[in-house]
């Protein structure tokens, strides 16, 4: 496969802005920052409330813009799962191609042995796309079946709802990507009662660029930038949300959710004396390019001024003086009644 990342031990020096942008690199090179991230009191609230679901059968999760899988890399490493069924859906083919290539060589690298496994008769007659990746990750005792398929939320949820439901439903860096009031009621029509939603790194409206440049211009481009979330449009729907993590509060008790807890999840983003960790210093090319993507060409930008604005971000990174902080939250919440 193509535009793999890099080892991390060759990446520190290379900060130069890249020729082109990869958006599963972008995913890969984010993890590091997604594990700082996380909001540690929000997930050993998710680690107990799992262990009060009933025992005896694998654990049903579904996990919605899973990505290149390193969510399914965290629940693993982090021990959050033993025993588990686990749907991984994302709307972008090659999204789902590298998890199919990466998870194996996680495994194999950090003693997870890493199997092929076909069809089980009772999803013969499935009423969603086979999967395009099925693997069974074993370690000790510990055996999680995973199932990786391209399809978008919107077509899943109709071809699902009523056939299939899930003890947990994971959402990372997601939801704020969506009309969440109009997304949530589909979603929690997956759930069985008292299932559980794991929803992380909400975008809550701060989008902070270090040292700072031009201060009312700076400020201008956030704005503007954040008002490109509150606009998106995706097949003609409202899409995005710049304050998405502070709306969740009302919209999940909205959808009869009850919020169980909350935490902040900061990207913090910064050089050390080996400049910036792993493939980071891409990770901050790729924010500045999405800035910048977003914003050219916007009326009340002048071009050769948000140009150079643009390159001067850039060359930061080359330097290793770029700091970068958004505000972003985690959510867990359940469904009222009883697990089964």
């Amino acid at each position: 496969m193509t535009n793999q990342p890099p080892d991390p031990a060759h990446s520190a020096g290379q900060t130069a802005p890249p020729a082109a942008y990869s958006f599963p690199r972008y995913l890969a090179a984010k993890k590091s920052i997604d594990d700082r991230a996380l909001n540690r009191a929000v997930w050993s609230h998710l680690q107990h409330s799992l262990a009060g679901l009933p025992a005896g059968r694998p654990l049903q999760v579904l996990e919605i813009g899973a990505g290149i899988g390193t969510m399914i890399e965290r629940t693993l490493a982090w021990e959050l799962l033993s025993s588990a069924e686990y749907l991984a859906i994302d709307a972008q083919p090659e999204n789902i191609a590298w998890a199919g290539q990466r998870l194996p060589e996680w495994a194999a690298a950090h003693g997870w042995a890493a199997g092929r496994s076909e069809p089980r008769p009772s999803e013969q007659h499935a009423p969603w796309p086979a999967p395009v990746t099925r693997l069974v990750l074993a370690c000790g005792a510990s055996e999680v079946n995973v199932e990786l398929q391209t399809i978008d939320l919107f077509d899943f949820l109709p071809a699902c709802a009523g056939r299939r439901s899930w003890d947990l439903i994971i959402a990372h860096a997601f939801l704020d990507l969506v009309d969440i009031p109009q997304t949530l009621p589909g979603l929690f029509r997956l759930l069985r009662p008292g299932g559980l939603g794991y929803f992380t790194l909400n975008f809550d409206g701060a989008t902070i660029l270090e040292p700072t440049l031009e201060p009312g211009f700076d400020e201008q481009i956030e704005r503007l930038y954040h008002q490109t979330m509150d606009t998106r449009l995706v097949n003609d729907q409202p899409s995005g949300d710049s304050r998405a993590g502070r709306h969740l509060f009302a919209h999940l008790k909205a959808a009869g959710a009850q919020i169980l807890a909350a935490g902040a999840s900061d990207w913090v983003v910064f050089a050390g004396p080996d400049g910036y960790p792993a493939d980071e210093a891409y990770f901050l090319h790729f924010i500045v390019h999405t800035i910048e993507q977003a914003l050219t060409g916007h009326p009340d930008l002048d071009p050769g001024r948000f140009s150079a604005w643009i390159a001067r971000r850039h060359a930061q990174v080359q330097t290793g003086e770029l700091v970068y902080l958004a505000h972003q939250l985690d959510f867990l919440c359940r469904l009222p009644g009883r697990a089964a």
